[in-house]
This record gives structure tokens, sequence and C-alpha cells, in this order.
């Protein structure tokens, strides 16, 4: 039976049969309207865990079934759903219980808050009539997440509740896409339902109309400085992903010849291998794409939000360059970088206006092969090491075995920099990683929530020996449902980044970054029936990474790498963006 078949069926078995068609019939309450509303929404998959104040919501759940995965741990849940919808595009939905279970969604609601991930959370709540009491399991979630949601809501009356579920998901999936919470009372999932025109009601929110169209006369300035300038660059943030423009920046790019970087989330816009591409910029961004931002003279972002680890420090940041900003949120424009010609719209529609210009080509002949000759002089580079094996190595192997057609999800940190420098992209939607908030623990959830959205695809989690200890108990869906997501820890018995970091500005004093005890992680896979792998050797490393990744089971790889490698180039804390340290032959 095939990965897919496998993953399809697990999905389906999850949930028991659907109700009667008598039981259809019966006055609904408001845990049946949820669940209907989500029917109505196209919802296919369900991540959340129970508890006291949602057993109303998971009774009409057996009742009426959803496909459910439950998470061993609600972080597990929000990660998993955070996975899915940036692979999918849709929604990740997400049900946890009151006080303890909400508040333990926090993490993964600001990480999709910063990433610009469609999220819809359905929370628990204590009954109407002891909110504010401090009862058995509140939290005051509403509160808690007004700062890290697109828009949040708590349920007063349960006729109200089919307009909240369409404007949730209207809201979470229009724009400027974010996680949006509905807090469901325990006394309104109960309460009957009897307002059948509501249920039919259109979303109606006057005050919520998101541009996405471009002024024409931004677009008309924009092609008069890209068709002058000598030194234009483009930036491609996750804009471009998140409105599906791949096609366009591609058109766009080629026909202009215009070379084009990526910011980290912004990576798979464009072809790891396309001729025009310089690589990831930023922090650990490559020579050539940072000092192309350094020295280019127009520079068009396209859907990035020039946060500091692009940028670096601001007042060195492009400062040649005429800044043309698309985003499709008007808050980001100016923000961080004066700019020159603000465009707001989706990055689709202003790239297909910028195409249907009567648009001369700038002359970039020159800038292009200086560009190239930066790249012959100053590469990514590491040194060989004779006996152990280095992650950069690792993760090279990896992208030789699945020609860099795998869907891969990352935590964070060292390793996380390392697969953005070295696992080159053939295909968009393909790169699934937490960027602004920067979540340990976020790798190995997401890459299930990735798997359940595409069975058809190879799915690795790269993670560090750190960061996954903070989930690993979501070992326990592998188990359960088979997903065969393929785990890569690259194991170097630290916690590599802040290793590095007191290395090289803490004058090496380690200070709680090394990890002298750690499990046997093939053991552990073993404890759920999942096959591990241990590779300590160099030569018979790409052996097992075969035979490892291209099995149709889960699979937990423990690769030990070198601990003391560091990740170059880097901009060090306060420096410019052309002040690179670890570049080679500069």
């Amino acid at each position: 039976m095939s990965a897919e078949v496998q993953t399809k069926q697990a999905v389906a078995e999850m949930a028991p049969e659907p109700m009667e068609e008598q039981q259809k019939n019966q006055p609904m309450d408001g845990s049946a309207v949820l669940i209907q509303g989500l029917k109505d929404q196209g919802v296919e998959v369900i991540f959340g865990y129970p508890g006291g104040a949602v057993l109303p919501i998971y009774d009409a759940l057996y009742k009426d079934p959803i496909p459910h995965v439950l998470a061993r741990h609600e972080q597990g849940a929000i990660h998993a759903a955070e996975g899915y919808a940036r692979v999918s595009g849709k929604p990740g939905v997400v049900i946890a219980t009151s006080g303890p279970g909400a508040t333990n969604l926090v993490t993964g609601i600001t990480d999709a808050m910063m990433d610009s991930l469609p999220l819809v959370v359905f929370t628990g709540q204590v009954a109407t009539t002891v909110i504010g009491t401090d009862a058995f399991q509140e939290a005051d979630i509403i509160g808690i997440t007004t700062p890290i949601t697109k828009h949040n809501y708590q349920v007063q009356h349960v006729a109200d509740l089919p307009r909240i579920i369409k404007e949730a998901f209207h809201i979470a999936s229009t724009g400027r896409r974010g996680p949006v919470v509905v807090d469901i009372p325990k006394n309104v999932a109960t309460e009957i339902f009897v307002t059948e025109e509501e249920r039919r009601a259109e979303v109606n929110l006057p005050g919520y109309q998101p541009t996405t169209t471009p002024n024409y006369l931004q677009i008309q300035k924009a092609v008069e400085a890209i068709s002058a300038a000598k030194k234009p660059l483009i930036l491609a943030g996750a804009g471009v992903l998140h409105g599906q423009a791949m096609e366009e920046l591609k058109t766009f790019v080629e026909t202009n010849k215009i070379p084009v970087t990526n910011t980290l989330l912004g990576l798979g816009s464009i072809a790891g291998d396309h001729e025009l591409f310089l690589g990831m910029a930023g922090m650990h961004g490559t020579y050539t794409a940072n000092m192309a931002i350094s020295e280019c003279d127009v520079l068009v972002n396209i859907g990035a939000r020039f946060d500091d680890r692009l940028t670096g420090n601001l007042n060195h940041f492009a400062l040649n360059a005429k800044v043309i900003h698309i985003d499709i949120d008007p808050a980001e424009i100016g923000k961080n970088v004066p700019t020159a010609i603000p465009i707001v719209a989706d990055a689709k529609e202003a790239l297909q206006a910028l195409l249907q210009q009567d648009m001369k080509a700038p002359d970039t002949a020159d800038w292009i092969a200086h560009l190239a000759a930066l790249t012959e002089e100053a590469p990514l580079w590491y040194n060989e090491d004779e006996h152990e094996i280095l992650p950069q190595e690792a993760i090279q192997m990896v992208h030789r075995i699945t020609e860099g057609n795998a869907i891969v999800t990352t935590d964070v940190g060292q390793h996380q920099m390392w697969a953005a420098q070295y696992y080159k992209l053939n295909n968009p939607d393909h790169w699934v990683t937490s960027g602004g908030l920067g979540t340990m623990g976020f790798g190995f959830p997401a890459a299930i929530g990735a798997q359940l959205a595409k069975p058809d695809k190879r799915v690795i989690a790269f993670v560090g020996d750190g960061g996954f200890q903070m989930t690993a108990q979501e070992l326990s869906l592998l188990q359960e449902m088979r997903i065969p997501v393929k785990i890569v820890i690259l194991n170097n018995g630290a916690l590599g980044m802040v290793r590095q970091w007191q290395q090289t500005f803490y004058d090496e004093r380690y200070s709680q970054s090394l990890i002298p005890v750690q499990p046997d992680f093939v053991k552990l896979a073993g404890a759920y029936d999942i096959k591990g792998y241990r590779i300590t050797k160099k030569d018979n490393a790409e052996e097992l990474f075969r035979e490892a990744l291209l099995s149709d089971e889960p699979v937990l790889i423990d690769c030990r790498v070198k601990m003391m490698e560091n990740v170059y180039p880097m901009i060090a804390p306060g420096k410019g963006i052309h002040e690179m340290i670890g570049v080679k032959n500069v």
C-alpha cells in the first residue's frame, strides 16, 4: 500500500460513521451548528485536543464527524495546523478546551500571525454565567490573543455562531492572511439554535475590505523606475507564495532579466537553480544577495516586510536604491524602510498589472555579470572534515536523494539556516518554517500537517536535537496514523545557534547551550513502533539516508554532525547587510 493511500485511509478511519438521516432532522444546538458550519466551509481535517469546556463540541463531532487529528499536546495541534495551512493554502482548523488548552495555543497563534498563515482556532470557554469569576479552567483568551490575532470573537448567543464562523474563515483567508480565534462558552455550545435565516446569511463586513488591485498611477511609476534602472533587484517574500504569484514572478524576472533574491519565508517563489536567483538574503543569506541589496539602484520588494533579520542595521540598508514596495498590508509599507513607490495590492494582481504594461526592459547585462563574479568569488562554503559529518553535507545528501522535490519543514536554529542555504527548492509551497517568531518545536508537527495536506508528497522535517524534544510526543501520531514523515535530526549535541553566538560574541562562554545527556533517539522511535536510523560515519551516510528517505513508512534519522560547525555567512548584531563575517575569500 502506498504512503498516499495509507495516509488518506488513516484520516478517513479517524472518524466514526456519519449520523443517521433521522438524527439530522433533530433540533441543532450550538455544537451541531459549529460542526455544520465547518462542513459548509469545506473543512477537511481538524487538529485538536478535547477537554471539559469543549465536550459538547466533541460529542457533536462524534455524531456528525469530520476527520480529526488528536495531537498529544495543543502546541503540536496548532503547529500541525500551520503546516497544513502553509502547504494547502486553506485555513488550518484547531479546537482546544478552555484555560490551559487555550493558552497552550498561544505560541502557535503568534507564530501564524507573524508569518501570515490562515488559521481558525476554536477555544472552549466556561459558561457565560461564570466568566470573570476565576472559574475552573477559565482564562481570558480574548484578552490574551487580541495582540496576536487578525481578529477574535467570543460568542455570546448561539444565533450569532453561523455568522461568526463565516466571518472567521473569510478574515483568516483574505487580505494578509492570519489567525482568527473564536471563543465559545460551554452554555452557548449547548443552546438550541432556531434562527435558520442567520445560518444562510452572507458575510457582510463593511469595515474589512482589503485592497487587492494596485493603483494604476503607482504601477506606471514603478514601470518608469524599473525601465531606467541600471542595477535593479527583486526581493521576493512570502507574499508571492500566499498570492500564488510564482508564474507571474518568473515571467517578470525572465522578461526583464532582473536578478531576484528571497527572504527566508519567500524561498520557493522562484526555483533554487534559476539562473537569475541569487540565493537567500539577510542575516545568513549569500554574499551575492546581500551585496546586491547594498549596490542596487532600484529595489522591488514583493510581499516582504523588511524585518530586522533581513535588513541588518537599517542605517546601511539599500542606501543607493529607490524602493518599490508591493504589499497587501498597507501597514508594512514604509514601516521600516523608506519607500519611494508604494503599491498596496495582492502580489499576483500587481505583477499581472506590471506585465500588462508596455515596459522597456532595463539593460542589466553588466549588472548580472558583476553579480555572477561575486558568486564565483564568494560562494557558500564549508571545510570538509575527514572524520565527522558536516550538517551542510547531510542536507546536500538529502537534496540529492530527493532531487529537490520534497516538502521541507524545519525547526529553528542552525539547521534551519543550513536547510535554507543548501536545500535548493524546485517547487513552490514546499518550504515550511517559522520565520518571524522563530519557534523551536515547530518543525516536526508542521511536517505532520504538511503531509496530511499533500499525502502524495515526500515530507522531510529537518530538526535539531534540542527543538525536536519540545514536541517529540507527536511521534504518537506517526505511530497511530502511519503518516510517512521523515524526521532528520541534525544532532550536534548542543543548542547550536545559541552555542554559535556564545562562541562568537560571548568569548566562548557556553552557558547552558551544550547538551551532555540525550535520549537514544532511535530507541525513542522504536518505542513508538517507528523505524530509526543512526548515522555516524561519512562512508555509509548517503546509503543510509537513501534507504530511510525512500521508504514508504515514517522514519526517524539521528544524524550525528559536527558540534562546532557554524553557519556562515553571518551579519553580526548592529552591522549593515554588507558587513558579513565568515565570507569566503573576502
